[in-house]
């Protein structure tokens, strides 16, 4: 079997970490062909990344023979469309968080992928590293004992530009589907139940949720979430507290950047590796043993929808403060 095939819709800042660096670093995956609305910027960017084909178009990029697996890293408003056309091409598709803009377009995306027969994952890239899946086996395991609270956050300051697509509201930007998606997915991942919103609240600023939180409802007990693009700094943590037990997680979203992991039972804590290859590498080879047929994916399908679902809830649900 030949190397697996990528093309890349959208020039995005995103994708060279995603995929081209730990693309490079194998002898079993291969860049192909990138695509941008603007031909000259797909061209700079093929130029800068060694990239060997620039397709006209998406249309064109997606109907390649040489692509085997189509990366969506389009502002998220695009995202339904571009992934639907591309399984109905018959690509597989990596797509990027957030999966879309609501739950009908995340129906719609996993029932293209399930009549195309093709695969389609959600890069949740943090959910293919060894620390969220020791974290998950040490929750499974019962040793926290029954889970009696739980909170997560990602907060990181993103600075206001109408240029800044995480600010434009008409292209799906906002904190939530940004960077809340995140300990809303770690919290559903771990505690392996679905959510029910009980209260949140959102700051509204330059049309869009600048900071979300969420009072979230698992079975017997509560969680927090929270997540914001105006602090300063950068701060992503995990917790979760058990009868018998606690776990601690700084910076789950990439380890490979500084984490610390904690599990606390009995009044002794103990650290917990943090190695490994980052979190891209272990998503791209989770990409590749999905298409080989050695794993079923662990994102997409029902999971995304359960996904979006919880993210619709919390923008139901919620209390909002304008601010300038």
């Amino acid at each position: 079997m030949g190397a697996l095939r990528i093309g890349l819709l959208g020039a995005a800042r995103i994708a060279p970490g995603a995929v081209i660096v730990p693309a490079k670093a194998r002898d079993d995956v291969a860049v192909t062909a990138v695509a941008a609305r603007d031909r000259a910027k797909a061209q700079a960017f093929a130029a800068t990344h060694d990239i060997p084909n620039v397709a006209d178009a998406y249309d064109a990029l997606i109907r390649r023979d040489d692509v085997d697996v189509v990366y969506v890293g389009l502002p998220v408003a695009a995202h339904a469309a571009w992934t639907i056309k591309a399984l109905e091409a018959g690509k597989a598709v990596l797509c990027e968080k957030s999966f879309c803009l609501d739950a009908d377009e995340a129906k719609a995306m996993v029932a293209a992928s399930e009549k195309a027969g093709r695969p389609l994952i959600e890069a949740y890239h943090y959910r293919y590293h060894r620390v969220i899946r020791r974290a998950e086996a040490i929750v499974r395991s019962g040793e926290l004992g029954k889970l009696t609270s739980a909170r997560a956050s990602f907060n990181v300051g993103i600075a206001y530009s109408p240029d800044e697509i995480r600010w434009r509201a008409d292209q799906g930007g906002g904190a939530l589907g940004d960077l809340g998606c995140y300990p809303l997915h770690a919290l559903r991942t771990l505690i392996g139940t679905e959510p029910m919103v009980l209260q949140s609240h959102i700051v509204e600023q330059h049309g869009v949720d600048a900071a979300t939180s969420a009072r979230l409802g698992f079975d017997e007990f509560e969680a927090e979430m929270t997540c914001s693009m105006i602090p300063e700094g950068r701060e992503a943590s995990l917790t979760l507290v058990g009868e018998k037990g606690q776990m601690d997680i700084l910076n789950y979203l990439a380890p490979q950047l500084g984490c610390r992991f904690t599990v606390t039972v009995g009044g002794e804590t103990r650290d917990e590796p943090t190695d490994g290859p980052t979190t891209y590498a272990a998503q791209l080879e989770h990409l590749v043993d999905v298409m080989a047929g050695r794993t079923q994916a662990l994102t997409g399908g029902r999971d995304a929808v359960r996904m979006m679902e919880a993210m619709d809830g919390i923008k139901a649900k919620a209390e909002r403060t304008v601010v300038g």
